[in-house]
């Protein structure tokens, strides 16, 4: 997500100023961090991030961050990841009554971070219905084996539906994942992409040529229903 804004809460400021140093190299926004719960839901209520990083454990002080995650879920809608350095079954079975986004032990790596943070960001705002404009949402995940490839909008060229499956068309190569069209139409910009047939979803700005009932996209020709003729020619 372009211009991804992440406040992090974290009483140990050591800790707080490596992961805000890890997150600024991955090019997201950060929010100065919190070290209790008070700062936390001041910074909530005044900005509210697109994603709060949470340490369960914020001194003896202060309630939990377990506390904030109830705060969000009663109060918000946002996504947070828990940190903590007890992977006990005692604390996770806590932390799951607020329902976290993601979870992670310290110390965890930077890529270990950046994939919780893109696939709970993805999980979330894809469950919040269809990609409004100006939302800056502009990719997705694509399951491919065991790997979760991040596809920006701007590279797929089309999508093709075969009875249970739907091939994703790059410049590059083809990603086949078994789910429904209908599944990856909810989470397009329907700005940039338009269904021309009951198989086929192109991204407009793809088009080389209309050809009759036909659209090319580079090497290929696409067949377009008269059903969907009028609505592609509107919209180019």
């Amino acid at each position: 997500m372009k211009e991804t804004r992440i406040a992090i809460v974290e009483d140990e400021l050591i800790i707080a100023d490596s992961i805000r140093s890890v997150l600024v190299r991955m090019n997201y926004q950060v929010a100065e961090p919190c070290i209790n719960y008070n700062e936390a839901i001041r910074m909530l209520q005044s900005n509210p991030p697109h994603l709060l990083l949470l340490d369960i454990n914020l001194g003896s002080h202060s309630p939990s961050g377990i506390e904030v995650g109830r705060y969000i879920r009663q109060h918000m809608n946002l996504p947070f990841i828990f940190l903590t350095a007890n992977s006990d079954m005692k604390t996770v079975e806590e932390a799951k009554t607020v329902r976290p986004n993601a979870f992670l032990v310290k110390p965890f790596a930077p890529d270990e971070l950046q994939a919780a943070i893109e696939i709970a960001m993805h999980n979330f705002y894809a469950q919040q219905g269809p990609v409004q404009p100006g939302s800056g949402k502009d990719f997705l995940f694509v399951k491919d084996g065991t790997e979760l490839h991040k596809l920006h909008f701007s590279e797929i060229l089309y999508l093709e539906s075969d009875h249970v499956y739907v091939s994703l068309h790059t410049a590059t190569r083809r990603y086949l994942v078994r789910t429904s069209l209908q599944n990856y139409i909810e989470q397009l910009d329907k700005d940039l992409f338009l269904r021309i047939h009951r198989s086929y979803v192109v991204n407009l700005s793809k088009i080389d040529k209309v050809l009759g009932s036909q659209v090319q996209i580079g090497s290929r020709n696409l067949p377009v229903s008269k059903s969907y003729r009028d609505a592609l020619l509107s919209r180019l």
